[in-house]
């Protein structure tokens, strides 16, 4: 049974992307290359240090009746779920900052349509990550806390915002209307609720395999961190601006987690 908490944690990350993409009433041009590469280098941060933090410690911990083998789960689960953004990746047509060649298959779509669904993709893996979190704190499972998957929520949410920015500024740049170019940047958020609700469907019935899943969630967001993230914050100047931001949004996350843990 889902709780007012669980319902809350679920809904924060989609509110960061809507306060992020409501920069388009406030902002009159698009963000400078400096400053993206900055806020990417910031969401990295924060994917890292959740992964690590939030869903691979908390399944190696769940797995430490196998002694030395505790690892296993963590491993296999890390695995599949780098495996399934590498399919998505391949099957979703769509296009990264900073990139002139769109990825996936070959189709007519808008450029910035192809960057909504870029978003859209890596926010699969941070909803599915807040599902599993609050899922194996629903079952009592992996010794997660309510104070933990909120830290998990928060921190997304935090990292959410800059990418809403990012997406409503350039649609508005290229002649969309400012309510477009927002409803287009909270739309890249809701399958964040979407996919959480989703996992916490389906691993509520698979509590014996929450380790798989805790890491198969990091394994999805490590791959979008590596693929998309880090090439984008390092691309081009000032792409110290993005290793510091990185920095930063590591230890924000790291911190977040230890305290409300």
């Amino acid at each position: 049974m889902l709780t007012a908490a669980v319902i809350v944690g679920v809904l924060v990350p989609l509110v960061g992307t809507s306060l992020g993409s409501a920069c388009v009433f406030a902002l009159r041009r698009e963000l400078s290359g400096k400053v993206q590469r900055a806020l990417t280098g910031f969401a990295s941060g924060v994917m890292v240090a959740a992964s690590i933090w939030s869903l691979l410690v908390p399944a190696m911990d769940q797995s430490a009746r196998m002694g030395r083998l505790a690892f296993v789960p963590a491993v296999g689960g890390f695995w599949l779920g780098v495996l399934f953004l590498l399919l998505l990746d391949t099957v979703v047509p769509h296009l990264h900052m900073f990139a002139e060649q769109a990825e996936g298959p070959k189709v007519h779509l808008a450029r910035t349509t192809m960057m909504v669904l870029a978003v859209t993709l890596h926010n699969i893996p941070e909803g599915m990550a807040v599902g599993v979190v609050y899922a194996g704190y629903l079952a009592r499972a992996a010794n997660i806390t309510v104070g933990a998957a909120f830290a998990l929520s928060l921190g997304i949410a935090i990292q959410n915002f800059p990418e809403g920015a990012i997406i409503s500024l350039p649609l508005r740049a290229e002649g969309a209307s400012r309510g477009r170019a927002f409803a287009d940047g909270v739309l890249s958020g809701v399958v964040e609720p979407v996919a959480a609700l989703l996992t916490i469907a389906f691993a509520r019935a698979l509590v014996p395999a929450m380790p798989y899943l805790l890491s198969f969630a990091a394994g999805a967001m490590m791959y979008v961190v590596v693929e998309e993230l880090i090439p984008e914050m390092s691309s081009g100047e000032h792409s110290n601006v993005g290793v510091l931001m990185f920095s930063l949004g590591f230890t924000l996350m790291m911190a977040l987690d230890v305290a409300l843990g």
